[in-house]
């Protein structure tokens, strides 16, 4: 992830009025600030359409939603923590965890690398010299800040990583400077611990996005962002799922695409069948190894998300426009497939962070030129647009719901801020969400295949969206 912005935060507190403001849209279509001033709501947003309707004109120039919606900013670079630090700069990526009495905590990382007005000033830091790292934020039921402290310093670029179901942040080091390019284990409820300054080495050493874990297995799978980047898988070897277990050693593998011995036996076999392997790499030169192995070349791969059984990540400039992908790997198949590929017939550009919602709907964040926005694409094959930045041209990045599903938190990287947006959210639906694992993309996001291609899929017992998978990563299948 990478945004940069000219504006400072002394000019967007000049423009939103307060640092923790909350817009409402009521039933009515009168958009409302805190006081007596009231907006008419405006056309139709670009593009927008089913899920929660058109977007409606935030009278603070700074975020658009869906008529119902409300956010608040309880977080902006620059003010002063609990204790007085202040808050870091370059929000990033998140995870949401239970706190006490309702509350939600949040883990957040800073991608900071260079010199910064507004650092992660931590007590005990990994390397005292970096000014990266993560910060915790307790969040009441009433959707404001309760307390925010910080939960790991000393690092560099912290990009993305991800939630464990044990409860802890797995935060990453997007980098390789010298000492760095790890992932860092990180207690919220035990912030700046001896876990939170020990790299993970055996997890590897690259130039880490984000990583996700299937609770099954307990096997941590993970993105590269380089170019080219690789798609990789850590097998612990102490599969307990608990703080401390991701420690104790393990084996990392990259994925690799391998022609599979004929099947004599069908009189339909084209002599060419393939499918995933995985292969292991030295995890001090994982990107060197999984070159030499012939692993799949990905463009530059961001976010992930694991839900229901699948793993999605996002492959953001991929593709013929350099446009994204966006993929999905099925472990219980030990397969691939290609769901999106972005065309200019596609109102979907350089999408990075991905999550499944409570309900069900994948959930993307752009990081392009221009606004940048939340799209959805629903299991039923309908798309649509769930807000907007219109502050600047800084990416969104993080989303994350609250345990109950009622809020979501996301944040604009530059200037640093961060929200919690509610309004009339659907209800919590894990079948749906594995209804979105298996479901056939929208018509207009589809990767558009050949009738050869189709056919060959047919005869192989592969789904088209495989075999584009196959294709796009330079495997002539026909």
């Amino acid at each position: 992830m990478n945004g940069e912005s000219n504006m400072n935060r002394r000019k967007f507190l000049k423009m939103s009025g307060v640092s923790t403001a909350t817009i409402a849209l009521g039933a009515s279509g009168i958009l409302s600030l805190t006081g007596n001033r009231a907006f008419a709501a405006p056309n139709q947003s670009r593009g927008s359409f089913g899920g929660y309707g058109p977007l409606t004109q935030d009278p603070g120039g700074v975020l658009n939603l869906p008529r119902g919606f409300q956010y608040r900013i309880f977080s902006v670079e620059g003010d002063k923590l609990s204790d007085g630090r202040p808050v870091p700069a370059m929000h990033d990526g998140m995870a949401a965890f239970p706190g006490k009495n309702n509350s939600t905590i949040l883990v957040r990382n800073h991608e900071l690398s260079e010199e910064s007005d507004y650092p992660v000033i931590g007590n005990n830091p990994y390397h005292k010299d970096n000014i990266g790292g993560t910060t915790g934020l307790i969040v009441g039921p009433d959707r404001k800040l309760q307390s925010d402290f910080v939960t790991s310093a000393g690092t560099y670029r912290n990009c993305a990583g991800g939630g464990t179901p044990w409860g802890t942040w797995i935060t990453c080091e997007e980098t390789l400077v010298e000492g760095h390019g790890y992932v860092f284990e990180v207690d919220p409820l035990d912030p700046e611990n001896t876990l939170s300054r020990t790299p993970i080495r055996e997890m590897g050493l690259f130039s880490h996005e984000a990583v996700d874990v299937d609770p099954a297995t307990g096997i941590v799978y993970m993105t590269e962002d380089a170019s080219p980047s690789y798609f990789y898988r850590y097998l612990p070897e102490d599969r307990s799922q608990t703080i401390g277990s991701l420690h104790k050693g393990g084996t990392l593998q990259a994925a690799a695409i391998e022609e599979l011995p004929r099947n004599e036996s069908s009189s339909y076999h084209t002599g060419q069948q393939y499918g995933i392997v995985w292969k292991n790499v030295d995890p001090e030169k994982p990107s060197l190894e999984a070159g030499q192995n012939g692993c799949i070349e990905f463009s530059r791969l961001e976010g992930c998300h694991f839900v229901g059984g699948v793993f999605w990540f996002s492959d953001t400039d991929a593709g013929s426009k350099n446009l994204g992908r966006i993929y999905r790997y099925i472990p219980s198949t030990n397969t691939l497939e290609l769901f999106y590929e972005s065309s200019s017939a596609n109102e979907l550009e350089s999408p990075d962070n991905i999550t499944v919602t409570p309900w069900g709907d994948l959930w993307i964040v752009e990081d392009g030129d221009g606004s940048d926005r939340i799209i959805g694409l629903t299991p039923e094959g309908e798309t649509y647009v769930f807000a907007e930045n219109i502050l600047n041209d800084s990416e969104l990045a993080g989303p994350t719901f609250s345990p109950d599903g009622k809020t979501l938190f996301v944040n604009i990287q530059t200037p640093g801020i961060t929200f919690a947006i509610w309004g009339p959210f659907a209800r919590r639906n894990p079948g749906r969400g594995r209804q979105m694992g298996h479901a056939a993309p929208p018509q207009g996001y589809a990767p558009e295949l050949g009738g050869n291609l189709s056919d060959f899929a047919a005869i192989q017992g592969m789904s088209d969206l495989e075999a584009a998978a196959f294709q796009r990563n330079g495997i002539p299948i026909i």
